[in-house]
């Protein structure tokens, strides 16, 4: 499906592999998913994520919070889990997720 598929399968599990990437792609990149978690008050928590040090963990509130029910709706429907399953699960995947796409501490650019 996307650029990330190969790198995310291993982490996030096949099935979540199009839930992140629509994520992503809802966002126009991983910058602006990074983008999206500022302006929504978890700036350290996304720069943990990104950093090379460890990922902050997020709650399935705040996760809810930031990438909104609409766009929740829409990939808990392409994946067939509830969205309070699906923001339970992303909880746990999207921090190694955004941290194995950005080696090195850095979105890649482009």
């Amino acid at each position: 499906m996307g650029l990330f598929d190969g790198l995310l399968g291993g982490i996030v599990g096949a099935g979540m592999v199009s839930v992140v990437n629509g994520i992503i792609e809802k966002h126009g990149g991983l910058q602006g998913v990074v983008s999206e978690f500022e302006k929504n008050g978890l700036g350290p928590t996304v720069k943990s994520w990104v950093g090379t040090g460890p990922n902050q963990a997020i709650s399935p509130e705040d996760l809810h919070k930031t990438l909104g029910p609409d766009l929740l709706q829409t990939l808990s429907e392409k994946s067939g889990m509830s969205v309070q399953d699906l923001t339970q699960k992303l909880a746990q995947i999207l921090p190694q997720a955004v941290d194995k796409l950005t080696p090195g501490g850095e979105i890649p650019k482009g």
